[in-house]
């Protein structure tokens, strides 16, 4: 062989050997945990369960779902961000988590910062809340709901998934748009207070659709308002139930919520790369809109982990604002 066609052999033999050329894609080695902030049974659960459900044959390792509640989501957020930073933990979490739990808690944070201490993957979804009541309860619309409130104040309770939680945020917001008295009741999870509504042991909720819808369709909650400015006519079910500028007029409420995929900060980017890609793989699927758009969810991917990364910071100023008009605190 001559001298001249050596580099060419070299060349060709590169290309077809492409792991001698660059580094090979991150997959994890072990189970990965999929963090999920509050009690099982909530709606946020149910996305985990729907994502890891179809993450699994992306890995090829089980993707375990792991609730840790308490303290608004704190709790999770802050174990995930002491994690081990080789891919194998990530969470799935609420804006409230992510965007508002600072603003609420402030010093009681100990100095977390999730804007900080945890790594952008991409949104999941996005929705708006719905306020329901015990269908076994008189009241069929919000006006009737209002009147209700005003003539017993303190009487009506309702529940929300925990203290700083979005529906504890809207609760608020919605109890000073109305200038009524209703009993905020929170509980450490969607689930476990769903639960005691259908019992009758509440009256009430504001909460996101994918834990509420079911019961819905079943008869044991009645609908009065989607907490959206306008109505939500692409979920089955909901098409006459009012928004809230028709339900409160001038009150000027629309809640737009979404759920988002976090790792620890200082993942190294090519493991962040390469959930983003996995992620937005499930989440673009035509499959998994087919199963979260009947629960009130639409699907939403970002188009990198930068992308979402400024799309969360601006969303603080939004959430900051949220928490002052409201009034909520986390005592």
């Amino acid at each position: 062989m001559t001298l001249a066609r050596r580099p060419l052999l070299a060349a060709a033999l590169a290309l077809g050997t492409p792991s001698l050329g660059r580094a090979q894609p991150w997959a994890p080695s072990r189970p990965v945990r999929l963090v999920v902030p509050i009690a099982a049974g909530g709606a946020l659960d149910i996305t985990a369960r729907l994502l890891g459900e179809r993450l699994q044959p992306i890995y090829g390792q089980p993707v375990v779902v792991e609730n840790r509640a308490g303290a608004g989501g704190n709790i999770g957020a802050q174990h995930v961000a002491q994690s081990e930073r080789d891919g194998h933990t990530i969470m799935l979490a609420a804006a409230n988590t992510l965007a508002a739990n600072k603003f609420l808690y402030g010093p009681r944070m100990g100095g977390f910062d999730p804007i900080r201490d945890l790594a952008p993957i991409t949104r999941s979804s996005t929705g708006t809340i719905l306020m329901v009541v015990n269908s076994a309860r008189p009241w069929r619309s919000v006006a009737e709901l209002i009147e209700a409130a005003r003539r017993a104040p303190g009487r009506i309770t309702m529940g929300s998934s925990g203290t700083g939680t979005t529906s504890h945020l809207f609760i608020e917001t919605f109890k000073r748009a109305a200038d009524v008295d209703i009993t905020h009741v929170p509980y450490r999870g969607g689930g476990p207070a769903i639960q005691d509504l259908v019992a009758g042991n509440i009256d009430m909720m504001f909460d996101v659709m994918p834990a509420l819808m079911p019961h819905v369709r079943e008869g044991r909650f009645r609908p009065l308002a989607v907490g959206s400015a306008r109505r939500v006519t692409y979920v089955p079910g909901l098409e006459t139930v009012p928004g809230m500028d028709e339900a409160m007029p001038g009150a000027g409420i629309d809640a737009q919520v979404w759920y988002a995929l976090v790792a620890p900060g200082g993942t190294p980017e090519a493991i962040i790369q390469r959930h983003h890609e996995a992620l937005t793989q499930v989440i673009r699927a035509p499959e998994f809109a087919e199963r979260l758009v009947p629960l009130g969810f639409q699907p939403a991917a970002d188009e990198s982990p930068a992308a979402f990364g400024q799309y969360w910071q601006a969303q603080e100023a939004v959430w900051r604002r949220l928490v002052e008009v409201s009034g909520a605190t986390a005592d």
